[in-house]
């Protein structure tokens, strides 16, 4: 299967920042972090993503680097894009789709924990 960027049209979208960033590890055993291709560790957001329709999705979003969003946050994926992806598992294909992003950030600009109250 070629893996081809699907671009996602985040203009239609409205981001929730549900889990705060953690490193993707891919290694459960050794706990061998993923990084990308500069040797930067990638992050996983979990995002609750709703359209207009009012219909609601998680998604996993990764990005390189610790983005500074927080849980409860509406943010903004950059440069978005899905990959399919299928594996082949006990004589059949489990399948999906996994997110990337160049950045997530606050819709209202100031990154978690510089908040004032």
């Amino acid at each position: 299967m070629r893996n081809i960027p699907i671009p996602v049209d985040v203009h239609r979208l409205r981001f929730t920042c549900v889990k705060a960033a953690r490193p993707r590890v891919v290694d459960q055993d050794t706990g061998k972090i993923k990084t990308d291709k500069e040797g930067n560790k990638i992050y996983e957001s979990v995002l609750l993503a709703e359209d207009e329709l009012g219909r609601i999705e998680l998604v996993k979003v990764g990005t390189s680097g610790q983005p500074p969003i927080a849980p409860g946050q509406d943010v903004v994926p950059t440069a978005m894009v899905g990959y399919v992806w299928e594996i082949p598992q006990n004589g059949a294909s489990r399948w999906g789709i996994s997110y990337k992003a160049t950045s997530i950030v606050p819709v209202s600009g100031i990154p978690a924990g510089e908040q004032s109250a």
